[in-house]
């Protein structure tokens, strides 16, 4: 067998399908390690592993049963939060602290002209929330209590709004952050602008990007291996199933200034989410795309199918990712 072939068997990570205990369709999953993650989506959806996912916990939301839970971020196997994506009320952030067991209403949007997308948190206190634009501005919230209260950032502290700007409620990837400082918005709709904070979202600025853009196109996530080293996504949403667009994979190396684009995978589809792998090296990442689950090796140079199933998200810590999507699909990849 050529040498080659037997690298790229030797590369190829083993996929697991896992029982989720759900129909719902799956949108988001935050891993803490590579024992406990959280994974959340329509009908109120909220699950948690803390065993590798060989089991999986229903940890359900009273009164959010109609919730879309299009984000999850969790610290660990106890603490985390919940973002229902949707207009005015239907966006709204739930907090549990004993691991789903009880759940508090922290956020309801009283805004009806504004649409959360994602959210994170820095740490267990700080934490930031994303609205597509909203009364000609942009709306970035920010919390320092843990989400007990939501601050609206002032418009000086955020970019100008383009006309009709906002982020792909997708994959809870449109924002993301990593270590104590950094994180980033992935936009679209008409241009593909990534916004990034470097002061625990304080304050944010804007960066033109080179990946698809115009009416229902743009950025969809963006996954970081530090303030520096970020994979990027992108897709034409309003064609999701069929979606060919070139412009829809990227690289980084200076913390989103400039990008590096990759051929796209020959797969149609769009692409809605991706994640490192942190543990093999700096050039393996997983993508979630409607027209399978792709893993990459050489940072986005070339890319191969785990399975041609439909996903919506992907995580990862360690050397383990799953990925999550239409009728409660988890899957797992260990590498």
């Amino acid at each position: 067998m050529p040498f080659l072939l037997l690298a790229l068997i030797a590369q190829a990570p083993t996929v697991t399908e896992q029982v989720s205990g759900t129909t719902a369709l799956l949108q988001a999953v935050a891993p803490v390690n590579e024992q406990v993650a959280w994974v959340s989506g329509h009908k109120g959806t909220a699950l948690r592993t803390v065993n590798g996912g060989s089991t999986w916990e229903v940890r359900p939301v009273p009164g959010a049963e109609t919730m879309e839970f299009r984000d999850v971020h969790a610290v660990s196997a106890d603490v985390a939060w919940l973002l229902a994506a949707g207009p005015g009320e239907k966006s709204r952030i739930y907090h549990t602290r004993d691991g789903g067991g009880n759940w508090t209403l922290q956020f309801t949007n009283s805004d009806t002209t504004a649409f959360f997308d994602c959210f994170t948190f820095f740490d267990a206190k700080r934490g930031v929330a994303f609205s597509d634009a909203a009364g000609g501005r942009t709306k970035i919230l920010r919390t320092e209590n843990g989400g007990t209260t939501w601050q609206l950032l002032p418009e000086s502290a955020v970019p100008a709004a383009l006309d009709g700007e906002g982020a792909f409620a997708a994959s809870g990837g449109c924002l993301v952050s990593h270590g104590s400082k950094d994180a980033w918005v992935a936009t679209g709709s008409p241009e593909a602008r990534l916004l990034r904070t470097r002061d625990q979202g304080k304050t944010w600025q804007a960066q033109a990007t080179p990946f698809v853009r115009g009416e229902g196109a743009g950025m969809t996530a963006t996954s970081w291996l530090d303030a520096k080293r970020g994979i990027g996504v992108g897709a034409r949403i309003a064609q999701m199933r069929t979606d060919t667009a070139a412009a829809v994979v990227g690289i980084t190396d200076d913390g989103g200034v400039t990008w590096t684009m990759r051929p796209r995978p020959t797969v149609r589809g769009s692409f809605f989410g991706v994640a490192w792998v942190p543990a093999p090296d700096r050039n393996t990442a997983a993508a979630a795309t409607l027209g399978g689950l792709l893993v990459t090796r050489d940072a986005g140079l070339t890319w191969t199918t785990a399975t041609t199933n439909q996903y919506w998200s992907v995580g990862a810590a360690g050397r383990s990712a799953w990925g999550v999507g239409p009728g409660g699909r988890i899957t797992k990849l260990t590498f």
